[in-house]
Order: C-alpha cells, then sequence, then structure tokens
C-alpha cells in the first residue's frame, strides 16, 4: 500500500461525506460526535427545515443539490467533494461513539488497508435491533480517497471497492426508524425507489401472486430465518414492514410494467 498523503504536521487528513433532507433531528448529535474530522461536507437535497443552518453552525460545508438522483449517486457527489486524505461516509441519523471515534483515529495513523468496516447497531422506534438481520451489520465506511466509491443504485447503495477491509472497534450508532410515522413514510419511499430501479433494470413484476408470495418470503426470513422474533415487539414490527415494502415494491413495479405497455398500445 503506498504511503498516505497527509496535512503540514505529518498527519493524514480525514473527511466526513454526508447527504441530507430535512434531517434536523439528529443532525447536531451527528455533527457534534464529528469534532475530530478536518472537515465535514453535507450535500442537500433542498431542505425546508433547519438542516442547512445547523450544518453550517457545526462547521460543514454545504452543498445544495436539489436535483435528486438517488442514493448512490448524491453520495459519490459528497464524495467528490472532498479533497482530504480519507473519507468517512455516514448517514445524518448516525452517531459516532467516542470508541469508534478513537479506532478511527488509530487506523488513520497506522493505515493496514485502504478500507474499513464499522460495525452499525440500529434502533426501530426506540428499540436496539440485534437480530432481524440488521445486527451484525459490519459495513465499508471509511476508505482511503480514491480507493472507493458508491454504486448507482437509487436505493440500498454499497460501497464498491478492490482489495481487503479491517473492522474499527466502536459502534456506529444508527436511529433509523424514531416513530412510526417514518416507518411509513419509508416504506413508501423505499418500496417506490427500489420498483423504479428494478424498471430501470429491465426487470418487470408478476402480478398480486408474486407480491403476496415474495411480501410473505420476507416476513418468514426476517422474522423466522434471522431470528426477529428475539427482538420482541420490535422484531415483529420489522418483519411486517420489509414484508410491506417488498409486496407494495412488486405491486408498482407491475403497475408500472402495465402503464408502459399501455402506454405503447395502439388506439
Amino acid at each position: 500500500m503506498p504511503p498516505t498523503p497527509s496535512d503540514s504536521s505529518g498527519r493524514p487528513t480525514l473527511g466526513v461525506a454526508i447527504i441530507a433532507l430535512n434531517a434536523q433531528a439528529r443532525l447536531a448529535q451527528c455533527l457534534e460526535a464529528l469534532s475530530f474530522a478536518d472537515e465535514i461536507v453535507v450535500v442537500d437535497a433542498g431542505s425546508v427545515d433547519a438542516t442547512v443552518t445547523l450544518a453550517q453552525a457545526h462547521g460543514a460545508r454545504v452543498i445544495a443539490e436539489p436535483q435528486w438522483p438517488g442514493f448512490g449517486p448524491q453520495k459519490n457527489r459528497a464524495v467528490a467533494a472532498l479533497d482530504t486524505d480519507w473519507i468517512l461516509s455516514i448517514d445524518t441519523d448516525e452517531i459516532v461513539t467516542p470508541e469508534l471515534a478513537a479506532s478511527i483515529r488509530e487506523a488513520l495513523r497506522a493505515p493496514r488497508t485502504d478500507i474499513y468496516a464499522v460495525d452499525r447497531l440500529s434502533s426501530f422506534c426506540g428499540h436496539w435491533v440485534r437480530h432481524s438481520g440488521w445486527y451484525p451489520d459490519w459495513i465499508p465506511r471509511l476508505f482511503k480517497r480514491g480507493t472507493a466509491r458508491f454504486s448507482d443504485d437509487l436505493v440500498h447503495e454499497r460501497l464498491v471497492f478492490d482489495g481487503p477491509t479491517e473492522r474499527l472497534t466502536g459502534k456506529l450508532l444508527h436511529y433509523s426508524y424514531e416513530d412510526f410515522e417514518t416507518v411509513v413514510r419509508k416504506l413508501d419511499a423505499y418500496s417506490s425507489a427500489g420498483a423504479r430501479q428494478r424498471f430501470e433494470a429491465g426487470k418487470r413484476g408478476g402480478g398480486l401472486g408474486r407480491a403476496l408470495a415474495r411480501g410473505f418470503w420476507a416476513f418468514v426470513r426476517t422474522y423466522f430465518l434471522k431470528l426477529g422474533f428475539l427482538d420482541g415487539q420490535a422484531g415483529f414490527m420489522i418483519a411486517t414492514f420489509n414484508a410491506q415494502t417488498v409486496y407494495y415494491r412488486f405491486l408498482k413495479l407491475g403497475l408500472a410494467a402495465k402503464q408502459q405497455t399501455q402506454a405503447h398500445s395502439p388506439r
């Protein structure tokens, strides 16, 4: 691995890439936990709450990108805006714990690889989830600039890279679904984005029967195979959420295919 560039003190620099939209709920807490970073970039998709004000107040550089291209492309915009030696990508509802911050600093002092994964622990309506396919959740988030990029997926984007990863100690706390209203909103958004992504990839729906079958299987996989029942009420809610998301995704995919067929049918 080639030597890591550094600032005038000889220390490798760290930038944080964040995308945001109406994210005032946890943003201050998120940014306060990143005080060890050299630069923070927040790419805002047109927030109408206090997101931009909060970001600027905490020293972040805000870039307005109101044309939403999907999660993957938007995160790549944030990454491209940084010229630091290393980049940490997190979301506005994720909090770096002090232990994780110390682990990041230590990794930058003596890098063993170009890509590091963090241990993310997520909450669902106030409950920390340790099963249901949500945990353990090791995700690559810290990388040397130029060695990784995000996939162009509209939703459920992933970091694309070559080579091995190392694991950091400490938790990344993820407040993903703080209340039921958020659950319902994300269910609609994720099922729509998932349907659009599949449609643009040339896939088509299989009707109501397929939507029901896939939704049922999503529930079984989450609640039983992924041990969601050990998460109690939260596990049941997550299994139901997954089932509904998959069900509506396939219904919306079938509707899009039907509308395309009707649009090209002779009148």
